[in-house]
């Protein structure tokens, strides 16, 4: 056996005590409630209205009594709906179809717009005034199988937790509460408007939908404005929109927390206030908005007072007009407007809400009823009535159908009872939902039976609507956009400007005539309110540190990224052909850079080629000419006019490397360059040999010249220029040079150029120039002191020296310069140490023949 331990022993008990003392206190509570009105019929429906507005609030701590609530102030409003639930019984009572043969009576009570009258109002419902008690059990059934009601969430909170338990249903007309939708904790609620999941979802489209990503909040401290708030927080975190600031108002010290949620709104940069409240508190913001004279903010309204027409006045209108914000649904209802303004206190001796009326509307006394008005103002003050008052002639809220839309909702509710009792009624036993398929009681209704078919309620109305309600007692939800419009005569004009209907496909629930919308400034152009201004295309946003993600800066992108929309988050990085533009919103295609025809640089260095081909050839004419001269004739025609023909070819040759790179000239640029060089060196080579060896061969006993004839010097050429031909073919058949793409060096060009494909070759075919140039050096230098007039070792020599400086100074610059100049430098160092060879082995000759024809003679030649 399970031990307790005697505490909570003594706990069980003492809350089983409790719960007894409750039952017996609910089920003998005879005390007198607020009155109301009645109508017997085979089935009675329950009503609760805020037919009366509370001027204390019903708040105390625990120390002290609670105060009494004092109903003064009479709503005509709330009358409208009562009444509106009668009209609708009426009508369903003249109706054959629906429910023929059964009368549907009404028991409507007052809440008072509060909690615990609302609850007192219940539990007179539930409970027969005549019904006896005994051993603390409440006997039979409750009176009303059904309850129409409340207005208010709080209201509906407490009482659907007390009817509950006795699966009494209670379908609400103005409830909205997301609270109220969790059916483990009200089981028996339904209700006709939406819940305010739909309209919290409804007010973030909206809000996204203008841009508005910085928004501030005030919102009502119960039920109704907390749960619409987590809601209103959850949703619109989904987006890029964030809440500037939440403020709370409570009915305790009201007076002492308007002033500081008026100083939030007027310190906020915020432009676009959501006030999600009821509308008395509304009204009093607005009060304190006007005397702080805030009027440059842009309200968006709430259901619970988008249709208010009491909130307009001559100094509320510089506040409240433009204002925005989603109502339920409207309808005229016909037949509505007659019957309300028919109602006398003659014809209504049960309704002694009349006797309020008719002292609010025509300021005179009324006594039709025997029932005492709790709280209320006493009508001694009053004229006596004379009888002749009329409804028709007046211009009153009560009156006014212009805005039926609580109204309408009452109508679908208790248009809903009237179906789920028609099912039931037609249920056929051997067919019915219940236990052995039996059907509830159709005379005697029991309440979790009639739940049932409530649940079940699914109907085409008079207006085209489906009325039905979800698993969570929710109805279809949809919505009207309103915008408050002053009229030619001042008054307030609710203007549908769209619709939210959450049946509709994702995206498209949201459906509005934005040239309608008149705004708060008075136009047509909708507000900014934003913590940020939008960054431009070009830019990214930057958060700021410790701020929403709607507070941040703009950045522009860095080169090679954009922007090309609004407020982005980052910028994309341009394909690699591509750079961005100035603006950086575009990409565009990079600037293809490379040594061109056309470029001053290209031009000038295409005419030195051809100035020194040309000059070279010249040259050689000369010594054509000048064939059989002695100076020709003693430094080897033959090797000359073949030098003379390599450095043209080296001339021409840097020709290639100007233009765009193509396959030909990439692999013709190199190649070319090297044989030529090496065949110019080759010969210079050659020549040098010769020099030095035609000297020791002066020698006693040496033979050496037989080694070097003519035909030895051009085996030397050949065999020199063959090995460079060898390495320059397997450099083109094994990895060519080809035309690439260079962006490393500049991210924002494309240099074309020649990719050198193997690097070995390439290192092959240079180094195999400077290794000849080297031997040329040195047989130059060893030969450059020999006494004779033949001797052109000095000159050789001197040619080798300018040949190996270009060319070490060739290399660090090739390196170190970039895009097209990297070409230009190669060119200037093949027509630099070109020009060298020309100048230093054929400038003296020519100057000889050309100026000093007297030394070119044999007797000059051979002094020495």
């Amino acid at each position: 056996m399970m031990y307790l331990h005697p505490f909570w022993v003594l706990l069980l008990l003492i809350s089983i005590e409790t719960l007894l003392s409750t039952v017996e206190h609910l089920c003998k509570l005879r005390e007198k409630f607020s009155p109301g009105a009645y109508k017997d019929g085979d089935i009675v429906l329950g009503g609760l209205f805020s037919l009366h507005l509370r001027t204390a609030p019903n708040y105390h701590s625990f120390r002290s009594q609670p105060s009494p609530v004092r109903c003064l102030h009479f709503s005509q409003r709330g009358l409208r709906l009562a009444q509106t639930m009668v009209f609708s019984i009426e009508e369903i009572n003249r109706n054959d179809e629906l429910l023929p043969n059964i009368t549907l009576g009404y028991k409507i009570l007052d809440s008072c717009g509060t909690p615990s009258e609302g609850l007192k109002g219940a539990l007179k419902l539930l409970n027969e005034e005549d019904q006896p008690v005994s051993n603390y059990a409440c006997a039979g059934l409750p009176s009303v199988p059904v309850i129409i009601g409340d207005g208010g969430s709080s209201q509906s909170v407490v009482v659907s937790r007390m009817v509950a338990p006795f699966s009494v249903s209670m379908i609400s007309y103005f409830s909205s509460c997301i609270c109220l939708s969790d059916k483990h904790e009200f089981p028996t609620f339904f209700r006709t408007i939406p819940s305010d999941a739909v309209q919290i979802k409804a007010l973030v489209r909206l809000v996204q939908h203008f841009k508005w990503t910085w928004v501030g909040v005030v919102a009502q401290d119960n039920d109704y404005g907390r749960f619409g708030m987590m809601a209103f927080i959850e949703e619109i975190a989904k987006f890029e929109t964030c809440v500037a600031f939440i403020e709370f108002i409570s009915p305790v010290g009201i007076a002492d927390r308007l002033p500081q949620v008026v100083k939030t709104i007027k310190t906020s940069s915020a432009k676009v206030i959501i006030i999600f409240c009821a509308e008395r508190f509304t009204a009093a913001l607005v009060k304190e908005l006007i005397l702080h004279n805030v009027t440059d903010i842009q309200l968006i309204a709430s259901e619970a007072w988008i249709t208010s027409v009491q909130l307009w006045t001559a100094e509320s209108l510089k506040i409240l007009s433009g204002t925005i914000g989603f109502g339920i649904r409207r309808v005229k209802i016909p037949g509505l407007r007659e019957f309300l303004v028919k109602l006398h206190p003659s014809t209504e001796p049960h309704n002694p809400f009349v006797e309020e009326l008719w002292r609010e509307v025509f300021g005179c006394s009324v006594k039709i009823s025997n029932q005492t008005l709790v709280g209320t103002l006493s009508s001694a003050s009053f004229k006596p009535c004379t009888g002749s008052e009329n409804l028709e002639a007046t211009d009153t809220t009560y009156a006014d159908v212009s805005e039926l839309r609580g109204s309408y909702n009452v109508y679908k509710a208790v248009y809903a009872v009237a179906h789920a009792l028609h099912n039931l009624q037609l249920c056929e036993n051997g067919k019915g939902p219940f236990a052995n398929k039996t059907c509830g009681g159709k005379s005697n209704i029991v309440p979790w039976q009639l739940l049932h078919y409530i649940k079940e309620v699914q109907f085409i109305n008079h207006f085209g609507e489906e009325v039905s309600f979800d698993k969570n007692g929710d109805p279809v939800a949809s919505y009207d956009l309103i915008n408050w419009q002053q009229g030619a005569d001042g008054t307030v004009q609710f203007v549908e400007v769209g619709y939210y209907d959450a049946a509709l496909p994702t995206g498209k629930e949201l459906e509005m005539d934005e040239d309608r919308i008149i705004w708060h400034q008075g136009d047509n152009i909708a507000p900014v309110s934003v913590c940020s201004e939008s960054c431009l295309a070009g830019t990214r946003k930057a958060a700021q540190k410790g701020q929403p993600i709607c507070c941040f800066d703009c950045v522009p992108c860095a080169e090679g990224t954009i922007s090309n929309q609004t407020d982005s988050m980052e910028c994309l990085i341009c394909p690699l052909q591509q750079w961005s533009n100035e603006r950086r919103d575009q990409c565009i295609p990079k600037d293809v850079e490379f040594l061109s025809f056309y470029d001053t640089m290209g031009i000038t260095l295409t005419a030195v080629s051809l100035f020194g081909a040309c000059i070279t050839g010249v040259v050689a004419t000369v010594f054509l000419y000048f064939l059989n001269t002695p100076i020709v004739r003693a430094n080897n025609s033959e090797l000359s006019f073949l030098l003379l023909i390599s450095l043209i070819l080296c001339f021409l040759c840097s020709i290639a490397f100007i233009g765009q790179p193509t396959t030909w000239s990439c692999m013709v640029r190199h190649t070319g360059f090297g044989v030529s060089f090496v065949l110019c060196i080759s010969c210079i080579l050659s020549k040098t040999l010769v020099v030095l060896m035609a000297f020791k061969a002066t020698l006693p006993a040496s033979n050496a010249m037989k080694w070097f004839g003519p035909k030895q010097q051009r085996s030397i050429v050949f065999l020199c220029t063959l090995i460079q031909i060898i390495i320059c073919v397997i450099w083109l058949v094994t990895s060519p040079p080809l035309p690439s793409k260079n962006t490393k060096y500049q991210s924002a060009k494309i240099i074309l150029e020649c990719d050198v494909g193997s690097t070995v070759a390439f290192c092959c075919v240079f180094g195999y120039i400077g290794l000849l140039a080297g031997i040329c050096l040195l047989l130059a230098f060893l030969a450059r002191a020999l006494p004779d007039k033949f001797n052109e070792a000095k000159f050789i020599t001197f040619s080798m020296l300018i040949f190996f400086a270009v060319w070490v100074t060739f290399i660090p610059a090739y390196v170190s310069t970039p895009g097209k100049y990297t070409v230009a430098v190669e060119i200037f160092a093949i027509l630099a140490s070109s020009f060298g060879l020309l100048s230093c082995i054929f400038a003296p000759k020519c100057f000889i023949i050309l100026l000093r024809p007297e030394e070119n003679s044999k007797k000059r030649l051979m002094s020495k």
